[in-house]
Order: structure tokens, then sequence, then C-alpha cells
């Protein structure tokens, strides 16, 4: 099994009763996690919201009816638990009326869990993302050096559990995660009029990582209007599969200010949905795949540190550009990213002369593990 960041943050986190909230995809983990540290809790019910009787027990909540379910049970796991009616209520009656009682719940769609337990869940909890694996949890598995000699395969296949532990039959099950199961929360929405749509625009996007959006464009590209454009990303956001990335502005009038990219959590899903695992050598899209590997990664790493930045691209309207920027503490951190280590580092003058404090880094496929780790 591998060892993910998130465990000890979790069991530091545990004496402090509050309820923790474990959000990510399907099938990254946060079970597998989640069982890992019940079997040092003890005496822990464990409630699957994807199951009906168990969703049942737990809807409509009152003190009464969940005192009789929890029994004498010290913690208690709900997973899935945006499945559950009413959920942010049931949680705030447990964590209430029984203060000694450990409470976790995971979320695979933050759009539901996160706004059934904002209001009443004020001050009571604590917030965790789980990614498919890193490329730290990776190299503390098996060493820094082999899984950097994995770099390519990354870029292809991606980085879910089931994905990484597979030496077979990898692309099948990607094929198949992108085809269904990221979207099982997501079809069952009622604004969610036309699948087809959504996968259409997942796969336009899916050609345009590492490239300014246009909501306005994708609305052409896929027949539906850019207001819902806007909607459908912001629900497949808040489904772990895609993330904005905006642009920075704080000096120069020819700053791009509203302009906006978009990355997949994972290069594996993204290659899926345009079917494409052809290896590196030959294809055209090797410098944005790195990019969305480099920038997806990092994401990771900043989160399993709690280490809290704002981040950015930055571009003018002249094509002048930097592929990252980490804003934080009142300190600029820029990166280019670079697959060819031949690549000598070109940093744009007016950026420097804009930002002269900020500190800048060259990312290529030679030196990239140190960035991420």
């Amino acid at each position: 099994m591998f060892k993910r960041a998130l465990k000890q943050l979790i069991i530091k986190q545990l004496p402090k009763k509050k309820v923790i909230l474990l959000l990510g995809a399907r099938q990254t983990g946060k079970t597998t996690l989640l069982k890992d540290i019940a079997s040092d809790l003890g005496d822990v019910l464990w409630i699957n919201g994807d199951e009906y009787d168990l969703r049942e027990r737990v809807a409509r909540p009152t003190s009464t009816k969940l005192k009789a379910l929890i029994g004498n049970h010290k913690s208690v796991i709900i997973d899935e638990a945006q499945r559950i009616p009413d959920i942010g209520l049931a949680l705030k009656l447990i964590h209430d009326n029984f203060p000694d009682i450990q409470l976790i719940a995971t979320g695979s769609s933050a759009f539901e869990l996160i706004n059934e337990t904002n209001e009443p869940l004020t001050g009571r909890k604590v917030e965790y993302h789980m990614f498919p694996l890193s490329f730290g949890e990776m190299a503390d598995h098996h060493g820094e050096l082999n899984e950097s000699r994995l770099i390519n395969t990354r870029l292809v296949s991606g980085y879910y559990p089931d994905v990484v532990k597979q030496e077979n039959d990898t692309h099948e099950y990607l094929r198949f995660l992108a085809d269904s199961y990221l979207f099982k929360d997501l079809l069952m929405l009622d604004n969610i009029k036309k699948p087809e749509k959504l996968v259409r625009l997942l796969q336009a996007l899916a050609y345009q990582i590492g490239s300014e959006v246009s909501y306005n464009e994708l609305a052409s590209m896929v027949g539906i209007d850019s207001k819902t454009i806007e909607s459908y990303i912001g629900l497949l956001e808040k489904a772990f599969i895609i993330f904005k990335l905006p642009s920075f502005s704080r000096n120069l009038r020819n700053e791009l200010k509203q302009s906006k990219k978009i990355y997949f959590y994972d290069n594996g899903i993204r290659n899926a949905l345009i079917n494409d695992f052809r290896l590196l050598e030959g294809r055209q899209d090797v410098g944005p795949l790195f990019e969305n590997f480099l920038i997806s990664e990092r994401m990771k790493f900043n989160h399993y540190r709690r280490h809290f930045v704002n981040t950015y691209f930055w571009r003018t309207r002249e094509q002048q550009e930097i592929d990252y920027l980490e804003v934080g503490s009142g300190a600029i951190h820029a990166y280019e990213f670079k697959w060819n280590p031949a690549t000598k580092p070109k940093f744009s003058k007016t950026f420097t002369r804009a930002y002269p404090e900020a500190e800048l880094a060259l990312v290529n496929s030679e030196n990239y593990s140190t960035y991420l780790n």
C-alpha cells in the first residue's frame, strides 16, 4: 500500500476533535486511506453514502436518531457523504451533541458537500484535498531516482493509484474512469441536461492545456452558450477533474487581467478523454503535457505541506509570458517550464523590470524532481 502524505496531517488533527472533511475525485484513494487510519482508531462506525439503506439511516437527522445509530462507537466515518440528504445538519448534530466522537466525512463532489457543510460547520471543520498519487509520494515509495526514470510514463498515464499499480490494461482502466466513473456525481445533477456536451467540453479543454481559454470560443466549439460553458467548468472544478489558473496582473497596462488557463488534475484522465496514449516520442503535445504535470504536481506539493500561496500565469498583449507564478508572504516565485534541458532560460525583461523582486527558475526534464520534492 502506498504511504499517503495526508495520513500524518489527519492523525495530527484527530486530538482537536474537529470534523475532518476529506475531499477528492473518486478512485484517488480516500477510502483506502481512511481504512488505514480507522485501524488505529479502534471502534469505528463506517457509513457508506453510496448504499441506500445506510444513507436513509442518516438522512433527515435528529439527535435521537443519530444517538441510536452511533451507539457506543468512538469514531464515525461517513464515506461519499455528499450522497446523504441534509448531511451538513447531521455532521453538526453529531459534533455538537457527541463531542467525544471523532467524525470524518469524505466527498467526491465538492459542489454538494461543501455547500451542505459551509454554514452548519463554520468553525467546526478542517478540510483536506486528496489528489491522485503524487511524485513525492512515489519517490518516498521506491526512491526518487526510480520515480524520476518513469517521467515518460507519468506524463501519459498519470498517477491514479490503480493505474500506478497495474502493469497491464492501464489505458483501458483510464478510459473507463474518464467515460463514466468521474462523472457519476455530475450526471446526477438536474442542470446537466446534455452529458455529451460535457464530454465534448472536456475534450476541447484537453486540447487546450497550456493555452488561454475563451468561454465564447468553447461555446462555439461545443454547441452550447457561454454561460452554460462557465457553469459546466465550475462543476468540473468542484468534481476535481480540472482547475483554473488565472492571469497575474499588478503593475502594467498591457498585462492580461481577466484571462485564464485550465489544467487537468491528472495527465492520464486528460489523455483518456482524447484517446491518445502514444509514447512521448513523436507527440506534438509534450510541452503542454509537461506543463500540466508540473502545475498539478506543484499543487499537491503545496497542499500536503500546507504551503498556502496564490498561483497564476503571466502574459502581456504582446505574448510575453511566464508559465507559472506562486505569490505568497510578499514573495513572487516565477517558473518557466521547458521539457528540453538544452533550452536556455529566457525570462521576459518586461516581467523582470516590473517585478525585480521575483525569484526566477527554469524547470526541465532533468531538474524537475527538485522542484517537486
